[in-house]
C-alpha cells in the first residue's frame, strides 16, 4: 500500500508538472529530501526516478520558462568555483574511489544550488519552493516526533522513516535541519498565502514546531540541543516582550525536565566533560589530526580523506569508572562540516565555503533591515522572511560546527532560496525605481 501512494503521488506530481513546468522543479525537490525511492519496496526503487524529474525540471524551464525576469547572483558564481573546485580535488584525490562515490552525490547538490534561483522568478515560487522544503522536511520529523512522545528514541535508535543513515534520516543531520526550520515554519504560519492563515494553519505549524523540537529529544543529539540554545537566543530579535520571552523560556527549560529520559540528561551532560566521553574526545582527536593534515596538504585530500586518519586518545574516567584509559581508533569521520572541508577541500575550498555562507547571511541582513518598517502591504513578508532564512542558517553554521554536512543537499536548496530571495527583491527595486516607504511619510517634493 506504501509503494501504491508514493507512486500515485509522484505521478500526480509529475503529470501536473506537464502544464505547470516550475512544478518539476518542486517535485525534484521533494524526491531529494524524502527520497521516496528508498522507501519503496519494489515499484519505484529500480527507477533513477531522480534523474528523470531533474532533466523534467532543466527542460521544463529551458522550453517554457519566462527568463526575462532571470537574474545571477555572484553567490551563483561562488557555487560554480566550489563545484570547478571539488572536481579538481576529486581528480586528485587520496582514495580516488571513495571520493568518486562522494563526489556522484555532492555536484549534484551544487548544480541544482546554482539551477534553482534561476526559478524563483516570482514571490509564489519563492513561497511554492519554502511550503515544499518545509512539508517533505515534515514528513520525517512528524515520524521522528511522534515516536519520541510516544517513548521511543535513543541515541542511534530512533527510526525515522528509513532505516538507514542516508540525508536526513541521519540523526544529528534531521536534528539540525528541524531546528533551523523552526523560523521558517513560523514565518509561514503568519504569510503563507498558498494554504492561508486560518486556525487549522497555525495549529499544523504550531504542531510541526513541536515535533521539530522533540526530535534532539528522539535523536539524543548534543549537537540538537545546542541548535535549540542558539534559536532561542536568536528568537529574541523577533519578539516584542523580550523579557516575558526570556522568563517564559526559562520556565518552560525547566518544567520538560523532568519528562526527559534519563539516557537524554546523561548524555547531554558529557558536553561539560566531554574528555570522559569516549565519541566526543575522538572528534577532538580526529580535529587535531586534520589540522595537522592541512598544514601538509594544503589543498586537500579529496573527499572523504579521513579514511586515512590514525588517532590517540586519553579518556579521562567517567562517573562509572575507576581509571582513565587510552584507545586508538582509524578512518574516524570528521564529525564538523568545517574539518570536512578543510581536510577534503583544503584552505581554498574552505575559504569558497565560508565565503558563500557567511555573504548569505550579510545579505539577508541588508534584505532585513531595507524591509524592515516597510508601510507597503506587498512587501510586509519579505523582512520576516529574510529574518526567518538568516536565523535558520545560522542555527545550521553552529549545528555543522559537530556534523559533517558541508554538502547537505536540503541545505543548499536553502541557500538556493536566500539567493532567490535577493534576486527577486534586487530586480523588483531595479524595474520599479524602488525606495524604503517607513512608517515616517516621506515629505512630497
Amino acid at each position: 500500500m506504501r509503494d501504491l501512494a508514493f507512486v500515485a503521488f509522484l505521478f500526480a506530481f509529475i503529470g501536473i508538472g506537464f502544464r505547470k513546468p516550475f512544478l518539476f522543479v518542486l517535485c525534484f525537490c521533494y524526491i531529494d529530501i524524502v527520497a521516496p525511492q528508498r522507501l519503496s519496496y519494489f515499484l519505484i526503487n529500480s527507477i533513477p526516478i531522480s534523474l528523470i524529474v531533474f532533466g523534467l525540471a532543466v527542460v521544463g524551464w529551458l522550453v517554457a520558462d519566462d527568463k526575462r525576469d532571470t537574474r545571477w547572483s555572484g553567490r551563483q558564481t561562488l557555487l560554480v568555483a566550489l563545484l570547478f573546485y571539488c572536481w579538481m580535488t576529486t581528480v586528485n584525490a587520496d582514495f580516488p574511489v571513495e571520493a568518486a562515490d562522494k563526489w556522484s552525490w555532492v555536484w549534484k547538490a551544487l548544480v541544482w544550488a546554482i539551477f534553482l534561483p534561476l526559478t524563483l522568478r516570482t514571490k509564489l515560487r519563492i513561497e511554492a519552493l519554502a511550503l515544499v522544503l518545509l512539508l517533505s522536511a515534515a514528513s520525517i520529523a512528524i515520524a521522528g516526533g511522534i515516536k519520541t512522545a510516544a517513548g521511543g528514541g535513543g541515541y542511534g535508535s530512533l527510526q525515522l522513516l528509513l532505516n538507514e543513515n542516508y540525508g536526513l534520516y541521519e540523526g544529528s543531520t534531521m536534528s539540525t535541519v528541524a531546528v533551523s526550520i523552526i523560523p521558517l515554519i513560523l514565518w509561514y504560519r503568519r504569510h503563507g498565502t498558498i494554504f492561508p492563515p486560518d486556525w487549522t494553519v497555525s495549529l499544523f505549524c504550531f504542531a510541526l514546531v513541536f515535533a521539530c523540537a522533540l526530535l534532539p529529544v528522539g535523536t539524543q543529539t548534543r549537537t540538537g540541543l545546542i541548535c535549540l540554545v542558539i534559536l532561542a537566543m536568536l528568537s529574541l530579535r523577533a519578539v516584542k516582550h523580550r523579557f516575558l520571552y526570556i522568563a517564559g523560556a526559562g520556565l518552560l527549560a525547566v518544567a520538560a525536565i523532568p519528562f526527559l529520559p534519563q539516557s537524554y540528561t546523561e548524555r547531554m551532560e558529557t558536553i561539560r566533560g566531554y574528555k570522559s566521553d569516549q565519541s566526543a574526545s575522538t572528534r577532538v582527536a580526529v580535529w587535531a589530526w586534520t589540522w595537522e593534515y592541512a598544514k601538509e596538504n594544503p589543498f586537500g585530500g579529496g573527499f572523504n580523506a579521513y579514511l586515512q586518519n590514525h588517532v590517540r586518545v586519553e579518556k579521562e574516567a567517567g562517573a562509572n569508572e575507576d581509571s582513565a584509559s587510552v584507545y586508538e581508533e582509524k578512518s574516524r569521520a570528521y564529525h564538523s562540516s568545517y574539518f570536512e572541508m578543510l581536510g577534503e577541500q583544503g584552505y581554498p575550498g574552505t575559504a569558497l565555503w565560508l565565503i558563500l555562507h557567511l555573504s548569505g547571511l550579510a545579505q539577508m541582513e541588508r534584505i532585513r533591515r531595507r524591509y524592515l518598517k516597510t508601510r507597503r502591504g506587498e512587501e510586509q513578508w519579505i523582512a520576516p522572511l529574510a529574518t526567518a532564512l538568516q536565523h535558520g542558517h545560522i542555527v545550521y553554521l553552529i549545528g555543522s560546527l559537530f556534523v559533517a554536512i558541508a554538502f547537505q543537499p536540503f541545505i543548499y536548496m536553502m541557500l538556493a532560496l536566500e539567493i532567490g530571495l535577493t534576486t527577486y527583491c534586487r530586480r523588483r527595486e531595479k524595474e520599479t525605481g524602488w525606495r524604503p516607504l517607513t512608517m515616517q511619510p516621506m515629505a512630497r517634493a
